[in-house]
């Protein structure tokens, strides 16, 4: 089992690799979409799953490298604009990663959350007061540029976790998620490292929600900082388990291709079966699906 999941993102990369080539529209739009919500998650497992310390402000990232990627438009070059996008939203992390890491627990997710949800108003009411009620981006890229930028950076996403997962660092990061006094006693600098991983999970965000907006063509602030896309990550990371890559990975896979069934079929249910799912893995799965996958097979 070792060897043949250790192949699963590289064989799955390569199917999508070569959906473009064989799919028409529709199939090529759930492959950026599913790409893009492999890309956030990734990135959650960098501070979340990694640390232990549970976000729910990812959309903050996002948001505003959307909003960049918007302001910027045919200003800066595109092959520019998204690594500044990245960039910014690494920097706000590194910003306020000081004073947001110091709290811990219930009372981190909580003001993970409530630092999304003030960032997203701050915009609303600038736009509101430039007399921007939604920005249309004429021109952007067709949806078989964007997502080859997606694929790539879902890969990135990926192999970063894998790196990370090897490293010094990422030991570190694991030593705080089990008992952070006791990685500072034995001479790990938790301060930097945790900041160093919110500011590298703050980068993939803030790419992808430039991505996102050139798809749209359409940047709206409610619906590019909307918690759901939070929620979505969490519940994506919860569902796939575990800090390794692969976890995250099938995660989005099943709920992106869930999502899609039940929108198909039983819109109106959507939110209750989706629901009673994420209750289910928790109570019953507590380790995602790559738990279930490594009890019954081993690693």
């Amino acid at each position: 089992m070792k060897p043949f999941s250790s192949l699963l993102p590289i064989l799955f990369f390569a199917g999508m690799a070569i959906l473009p080539l064989l799919a028409g529209d529709y199939y090529q739009g759930v492959g950026f979409q599913l790409l893009m919500w492999i890309a956030l998650t990734q990135s959650w497992v960098l501070l979340s799953g990694f640390t232990g310390y549970i976000s729910l402000g990812h959309a903050v990232f996002y948001g505003l490298g959307g909003y960049l990627t918007v302001l910027t438009w045919h200003i800066v070059p595109l092959p520019l604009a998204i690594p500044l996008s990245g960039l910014v939203a690494a920097l706000f992390a590194g910003l306020i990663g000081y004073p947001v890491m110091r709290v811990r627990g219930p009372y981190f997710v909580i003001l993970t959350f409530g630092l999304a949800e003030l960032v997203k108003y701050i915009v609303i009411n600038v736009e509101a007061a430039l007399g921007k009620f939604g920005r249309l981006m004429m021109g952007a890229p067709g949806l078989s540029t964007l997502y080859w930028v997606m694929l790539a950076l879902a890969v990135a996403a990926t192999l970063l976790v894998v790196l990370v997962g090897r490293s010094r660092f990422g030991a570190g990061l694991r030593a705080i998620r089990e008992d952070e006094p006791a990685a500072e006693t034995v001479g790990v600098p938790t301060a930097r490292y945790k900041l160093g991983a919110y500011a590298l999970s703050a980068a993939i965000p803030g790419m992808v929600g430039g991505l996102a907006a050139l798809r749209t063509s359409y940047f709206e602030p409610q619906q590019i900082f909307s918690p759901t896309i939070s929620f979505t990550v969490v519940t994506m990371a919860m569902i796939g388990g575990s800090d390794r890559a692969r976890g995250p990975l099938m995660g989005a896979l099943f709920l992106v291709l869930l999502s899609e069934l039940l929108w198909a079929n039983l819109a109106e249910l959507y939110m209750i079966i989706l629901g009673l799912l994420l209750i289910g893995f928790v109570l019953f799965a507590p380790s995602g699906i790559d738990g279930l996958l490594r009890r019954r097979f081993g690693r």
